[in-house]
């Protein structure tokens, strides 16, 4: 007797994606649950679909909605009151620093609340005061103030 997939099997699978979803979120499981549910729901009004086409429309639906939901995000980003907080070098821009220690030869380090940081800059002396006007990655962009 050949196993046949049937519409719950699909809605048993979404369900373990979304509680993947729920215990590790990563944003992308719950899109493949909605992607398994819908296709269930297909299975459901359409019994006789075959297996192949199941799978297919499985990995489309799976596709089209994290398509959808990467077009939409775009348009519409989550508004937070600390838009830097992963972004620890954009934090530091504007800031103005007394160096501790020389910028020579356009580079140098300052220490910055708990982390020592690569800067580029013009060459100056330690106990200038710079201000912080880019990040390039992890190395700050100074520029020598008054």
């Amino acid at each position: 007797m050949p196993f046949i997939i049937d519409f719950w099997h699909w809605w048993v699978l979404a369900i373990v994606l979304i509680t993947l979803e729920i215990i590790l979120p990563s944003f992308f499981a719950l899109w493949l649950g909605i992607a398994a549910f819908l296709t269930g729901l297909v299975l459901l009004l359409f019994p006789e679909i075959a297996w192949q086409f199941q799978w297919l429309m499985f990995a489309v639906l799976s596709v089209l909605s994290i398509v959808l939901w990467r077009r939409y995000y775009i348009k519409n980003p989550i508004a937070t009151d600390e838009p830097l907080l992963n972004r620890r070098g954009e934090q530091h821009v504007g800031r103005i620093i007394t160096l501790t220690n020389p910028i020579v030869n356009g580079q140098g380090k300052v220490i910055l609340d708990d982390s020592t940081w690569k800067v580029h800059g013009p060459d100056c002396p330690t106990g200038t005061r710079v201000q912080v006007t880019a990040v390039d990655n992890v190395i700050l962009k100074v520029e020598i103030i008054g």
